[in-house]
């Protein structure tokens, strides 16, 4: 199948689950999907996009939002392909009414029951691909769902690629920790991996989420900040930046500080980007 294919098909919901506590406002739930398309192919670090049919403000027929595919398996010999992709209910207050909006694609996707069928398009290529060198260090940094490829990255380098040498580390920010998907007590997949040597997972909250104090994860990474700093600073690390496109303004203080100026941390921000060990999927 053509990876960047804009080809629609249909896609069958075998689960929706909550995977955040049911006592916290914010909802994020894990939907799996079945793809029945005989030559459907997809690899961690991909996204499909989904089509939400309308009528649509505008005049817009369908509205279409990109999902990253969390893991899931490839069909093959008969059996279709099944993806799974995290969902955050959002809603947005409009900036002249004060309205709250819900948002269109992820209230859609968050009220499907198992036996909806969708339409969806892809998969797509994405600025993420795992390292073919098992000895390369890997820095995941992401915020909300967010999390997403990463939990195939994850899945991949321990599970498919057998024993990974270099160092995995998973910076991961939410309002709370009742927040964490896939790290919090409702699910928490990360923890089959906290005995693998090599990967260690960090988490960074909201010091005040009800006032929507700023997540720390740039506290956290300068928590790290020696280990962090040698990562950044070896040949053979790749650095994964994954989230709204907030985390990046959130990084930069973080980084410069362990830089030491402003002048060197652009310096290897260059260096990492120069040589294809900089990756971002912000939205």
């Amino acid at each position: 199948m053509n990876l960047d294919n804009t080809d629609t098909f249909q896609a069958k919901v075998l689960s929706s689950d909550l995977i955040t506590p049911k006592s916290d406002a914010e909802e994020v739930r894990q939907l799996v999907l079945q793809i029945s398309q005989p030559d459907f192919k997809f690899e961690a670090g991909q996204s499909i996009a989904v089509v939400v049919p309308g009528p649509h403000e505008f005049g817009n027929k369908a509205h279409v939002r990109f999902y990253s595919i969390a893991g899931g398996e490839v069909g093959g010999g008969g059996r279709p392909s099944q993806i799974v992709i995290a969902v955050r209910r959002c809603f947005y207050i409009d900036e002249f009414s004060g309205e709250k909006i819900k948002g269109v694609a992820s209230n859609y996707l968050c009220d499907l029951t198992p036996g909806s069928e969708i339409s969806v398009r892809g998969p797509f290529r994405t600025a993420f691909e795992v390292p073919e060198d098992v000895n390369a260090n890997m820095l995941m940094i992401g915020l909300g769902t967010g999390i997403a490829p990463f939990r195939a990255f994850v899945k991949k380098i321990f599970k498919s690629k057998g024993a990974w040498k270099g160092k995995v580390r998973l910076f991961y920010g939410a309002r709370s920790g009742l927040e964490m998907a896939y790290m919090n007590d409702e699910k928490n997949d990360f923890a089959n991996y906290y005995d693998e040597e090599t990967f260690k997972a960090f988490q960074a909250v909201s010091p005040k989420p009800h006032m929507d104090a700023p997540i720390e994860i740039g506290r956290s990474l300068e928590e790290n900040a020696k280990e962090v700093w040698e990562l950044l600073s070896h040949n053979n690390t790749y650095v994964f930046l994954s989230g709204q496109h907030k985390l990046e303004g959130m990084l930069e203080k973080a980084f410069v500080k362990m830089a030491g100026s402003e002048e060197n941390w652009q310096k290897r921000k260059a260096e990492l980007k120069a040589g294809g060990r900089w990756s971002e999927l912000l939205y």
